[in-house]
């Protein structure tokens, strides 16, 4: 991974824009939309910016500009100039408050707005709503699901496909509550094997992606790749062993290697 994707709060607060032209209008549209409120050079100085954006046509002013605002400790992103970035700006799709990012870390803006175009046809415009109806529900969750594991494989089971609250279903955001009070079985503690058949991820049958992303922790032969690995949930435990313990722990367990 190149970067670290982070979603960064910005109502309310000044943003450095320098530069003229649709570049620089593109930039300013996007802080607006964002919340927020676009400063010159000095005003940015003297209200304490964090984040500026430089859209100079010429290359000699754009990196003396960025060289300057690099030296107030701003966090910089320079138009058509990925070199001088210290972040870069990605293609969105927007449902708010969902939001999918896609960045190709400044090698082409083309094909991440081809990704978003396809992505824009794929997600419903009622994202945003199941959204804004599971954080109303978060006192609900709690109180059904007090341990964290048994509320997370809940959700996970909810939000399938095929599930009540099926991202790409009919109606999700209006079935949280009868969800919420509906009776659910317990898949218990389990151990899954999944045999690989490459070191390619694209070669993971849709199932055994969806094993990955679900599982509390992935017991792995250590010829397994990283990039493997990384299809699991980021906070899922990976333990590099020759075969699982006999009591592989609570939740989905994955015995992971080579067929």
């Amino acid at each position: 991974m190149h970067s670290l994707p982070i979603f960064v709060d910005l109502r309310g607060r000044p943003v450095v824009l320098l530069g003229e032209g649709e570049a620089a209008e593109a930039k300013r549209r996007l802080i607006v939309r964002a919340g927020g409120r676009p400063v010159g050079e000095t005003e940015g100085e003297d209200s304490g910016a964090r984040f500026g954006f430089v859209a100079c046509a010429d290359e000699a002013e754009a990196m003396a500009a960025a060289a300057r605002l690099k030296a107030r400790g701003l966090i910089v992103n320079v138009a058509d100039r990925p070199a001088l970035c210290d972040f870069t700006l990605p293609a969105i799709v927007d449902r708010d408050p969902v939001l999918v990012a896609i960045g190709t870390g400044g090698r082409s803006a083309g094909l991440a707005k081809a990704l978003r175009q396809r992505l824009e046809t794929l997600l419903p415009s009622g994202l945003g709503m199941l959204a804004e109806a599971l954080f109303r529900a978060r006192g609900a969750l709690r109180r059904r699901w007090p341990d964290a594991d048994g509320r997370r494989r809940a959700i996970d089971a909810g939000l399938a496909e095929g599930g009540p609250l099926d991202p790409f279903g009919d109606g999700a955001a209006d079935a949280v509550d009868r969800w919420l009070a509906a009776d659910h079985a317990d898949d218990g503690d389990r151990m899954v094997m999944v045999r690989l058949r490459s070191s390619d991820p694209d070669d993971l049958t849709l199932g055994e992606a969806r094993l990955l992303g679900q599982a509390d922790r992935l017991y792995h032969r250590r010829d397994v790749p990283h990039a493997i690995l990384a299809r699991a949930r980021a906070d899922a435990a990976r333990i590099a062993c020759a075969a699982p313990p006999a009591a592989p722990g609570p939740g989905l367990s994955i015995d992971l290697g080579f067929a």
